[in-house]
């Protein structure tokens, strides 16, 4: 419990989790190079799109939930047919990993996307993490990527930042190696219950 696993391959993690293999980006393969191909337009329009107005946010880390739909939105103008993954049982989340599948060929990609500061790059800050659950959405075989944009601070407006990006990375992402951490944790119930939470010792009004 005090040692936390380190180094596990994501795709050994997927396939413990949900069953469905990752199947790994091969540069021999015509069809994931027409996908490499299609995904570098994909970035170019979804990034030069997001600069002509910037995204309004206070932190950079909040930029990351707006560029997915500027991503989905150039996707589906190449007829990748993207859209929201669904669970197991049917159910299209809008959160937790990953952010978008989409198709072609009739054959199944699912892309995460992301944000990077280009000033930290090489931080170990976490800034890649999923989490077990029952309606897991990865619910095919299939390559994972990931469409990563270099962001900057452009201006402000508001007490805002405005947020641009300069650069993109496109990633395969079936040998990242991940980290799993224990935790502990609980929830208002039951710590504020009294009955079988923590021990309300006093309490009173403002």
């Amino acid at each position: 419990m005090l040692q936390p696993l380190k180094n596990i391959p994501f795709n050994l993690a997927i396939e413990a989790i949900t069953g469905k293999k990752v199947i790994p980006f091969d540069f021999e393969n015509a069809e994931h190079q027409q996908v490499l191909e299609l995904l570098t337009k994909t970035a170019l329009k979804a990034g030069n799109d997001i600069n002509k107005t910037g995204i309004l946010r206070s932190r950079p880390n909040e930029v990351g939930n707006d560029i997915e739909s500027y991503v989905k939105k150039a996707l589906n103008s190449f007829k990748l047919k993207a859209e929201r993954p669904a669970g197991s049982k049917g159910h299209k989340k809008e959160t937790g990993y990953p952010d978008i599948l989409f198709w072609f060929n009739n054959n199944p990609y699912y892309l995460e996307c992301k944000t990077y500061n280009i000033k930290n790059i090489k931080s170990t800050q976490r800034t890649f993490y999923f989490s077990p659950s029952d309606e897991f959405k990865v619910i095919y075989d299939a390559p994972h990527l990931m469409l990563s944009y270099g962001i900057y601070v452009a201006g402000e407006s508001g007490g805002k930042h405005i947020y641009k990006c300069k650069s993109y990375k496109i990633l395969s992402i079936e040998s990242l190696l991940l980290d799993v951490k224990h935790e502990f944790n609980s929830d208002n119930k039951r710590m504020y219950s009294n009955n079988d939470g923590a021990i309300i010792l006093y309490e009173g009004e403002i």
